[in-house]
C-alpha cells in the first residue's frame, strides 16, 4: 500500500476521471463474473475530498457497522457509516495504513512510523511490535490475522522518509503475541505490499508493488513457515496495491484503474473501473458483500454476490 501520489500527476488522473464512461466494469468473462455480481451492480462514490487514502477495514455493531480507513499524507484514520457518513476516526495516526480485525474484533493497525498498534476495547493504542532484534521496523504496510492468532505484514521502505533504514531489507513478517516471536517468513521480493490468506489459510498470497507489480503465491505449512513461491498473477495497469480473497479463492487486488479480480488459477475475470487509482479494498457493510475501495481522494463501494474468505476455527 504505497503512495501513489507522486507516481500520477492531475493531468493524469483527469485524463482517467474523462475516460471513464457509463461502464463501470471490464469483463473478459462472462461467466464467471455472473457468479460474483448481482445484473443491477453499480459503483458508488461514497465520499471525497481526501488525500491518499488506504487500508480499509469493517467493523461489525449490533444494528449496524462502519468502515475505518487511512488518510496518509493527512495523519489521520476515517470513519464511514451510511447514516453518519464521513468523520475523523483518529488525528493523529502514526501515518497508518493498513488496517485489520484480530480475534477479537480488536484493529489493528500498520504504521509508516514503524510499529504495527492494536486499538483496545477502552481507545487505548498499544504497539505489538516496532523491532527485529533491536532493529526498527521499515514502515510496516499492511497486516493480516490467521487464525492462530499470529500478525502477519509487510514492512517494505516507503514511509522511510529521511529515517535512516536498519533493516536488512523488504520482509514478510510473522509476529506471535503469545511469546512475542517475530520471524521473517518471507525475505525475496522487492517491496512487499498488500497481503491476504486464501480459504483455509493454506495460501498466502502477497501483492509487490516494487518492479514486479505482480502478486506472488505461497503454501502455508504448519510450523509458521512457507514455501512453494509461486507468480499467481500480473496487474497490467499500474501496480498490485492491497488485495484480499473471496470466499471461492479468487483474489481481488487494487489497480491503476481500479480493481482487478483473478480466478483461484490467476486468470483475469474482470475489471472494477474507477476515475481514481485505487490503492486497497476490503469487503463489509451489513452482509459482508459490500466491496468497499479506497482510491487516491475517494472512498467507492460496489455491491457483490460473495464474502471474504473466512478463517477456520482456531484449534
Amino acid at each position: 500500500m504505497r503512495h501513489h501520489i507522486a507516481l500520477f500527476t492531475a493531468a493524469q488522473l483527469t485524463i482517467a476521471a474523462a475516460a471513464l464512461t457509463a461502464a463501470d466494469f471490464e469483463i473478459k468473462n462472462q461467466t464467471e463474473f455472473d457468479k460474483i455480481f448481482p445484473k443491477d451492480a453499480k459503483v458508488q462514490k461514497l465520499a471525497g475530498g481526501m488525500r491518499f487514502i488506504e487500508g480499509p477495514a469493517w467493523i461489525n455493531e449490533p444494528g449496524g457497522g462502519y468502515l475505518v480507513f487511512s488518510d496518509i499524507p493527512a495523519d489521520e484514520m476515517k470513519r464511514w457509516d451510511a447514516a453518519g457518513g464521513l468523520k475523523t476516526f483518529r488525528k493523529p495516526s502514526g501515518a497508518s495504513n493498513g488496517n485489520t480485525l484480530d480475534r477479537e474484533g480488536r484493529l489493528l493497525t500498520a504504521e509508516h512510523m514503524g510499529r504495527i498498534s492494536r486499538t483496545e476495547k477502552d481507545g487505548k493504542v498499544k504497539t505489538m511490535v516496532s523491532t527485529v532484534e533491536g532493529k526498527r521496523l521499515n514502515s510496516p504496510n499492511d497486516v493480516v490475522v490467521k487464525s492462530d492468532g499470529t500478525l502477519w505484514f509487510t514492512d517494505p521502505d516507503y514511509g522511510l522518509g529521511t529515517r535512516a533504514k536498519e533493516m536488512a531489507g523488504n520482509f514478510v513478517y510473522r509476529f506471535d503475541p503469545a511469546g512475542g516471536k517475530i520471524t521473517a517468513v518471507i525475505r525475496t521480493g522487492d517491496k512487499p505490499n498488500g497481503l491476504c490468506f486464501g480459504p483455509g489459510e493454506r495460501t498466502l498470497y502477497v501483492a509487490d508493488s516494487g518492479a514486479p507489480r505482480h502478486i506472488r503465491s505461497f503454501t502455508v505449512l504448519a510450523n509458521g513457515t512457507v514455501t512453494g513461491e509461486k507468480i499467481f498473477a500480473a496487474i497490467d495497469k499500474g501496480v498490485p496495491d492491497g488485495i484480499r480473497c473471496d470466499a471461492g479463492g479468487r483474489v481481488w487486488s487494487s489497480s491503476g484503474d481500479g480493481a482487478q479480480i483473478f480466478s483461484p488459477k490467476g486468470e483475469l475475470i474482470a475489471k472494477i473501473l474507477l476515475p481514481e487509482i485505487a490503492a486497497n479494498l476490503t469487503f463489509g457493510g451489513a452482509n459482508g458483500r459490500t466491496l468497499f475501495l479506497t482510491a487516491s481522494t475517494s472512498l467507492y463501494s460496489v455491491e457483490t454476490l460473495v464474502r471474504a474468505a473466512g478463517r477456520p476455527a482456531a484449534k
